[in-house]
């Protein structure tokens, strides 16, 4: 019986996740008020897990918008950074904009839902196609 070929599985994840984990770094580094948030994350995951950050990313932000004492994150930044991440239109960006942070702001009755109406065009529509109703 012939070989089974090799497998290529172990590469195409890490390359697929390339692109989400360059989006937390250069967040990072756009917006460095996440840098403790990161380090962290690192020190706790071993890695960094995208999805998993973002959790931090919404937190934080939202916090910034609602003017938390002691929060050191730019909303306003964070969110012209996403917002020029979603127009490069890159899959697995997206995926992680979309899914981690857009679909996890607060909801019409949670406090910081208006940091919705902050969200640039190309955020705006997929925040509303992912949750038509707020």
């Amino acid at each position: 019986m012939p070989a089974a070929p090799a497998s290529t599985a172990s590469a195409t994840p890490a390359s697929a996740h390339a692109p989400r984990v360059q989006l937390v770094r250069d967040l990072v580094a756009r917006v460095p008020g996440f840098r403790p948030a990161f380090d962290a994350h690192v020190f706790r995951q071993g890695d960094v897990q995208p999805h998993v950050f973002f959790w931090d990313v919404v937190q934080d932000t939202v916090r910034a918008f609602l003017g938390e004492e002691g929060c050191a994150v730019d909303w306003r930044r964070t969110l012209d950074f996403l917002e020029e991440q979603c127009r490069r239109g890159e899959v697995g960006v997206d995926e992680v904009i979309v899914t981690s942070f857009l679909g996890d702001l607060p909801h019409p009755h949670e406090p910081g839902y208006e940091i919705v109406r902050q969200l640039g065009p190309v955020m705006t529509a997929r925040f509303r196609r992912l949750r038509p109703g707020g």
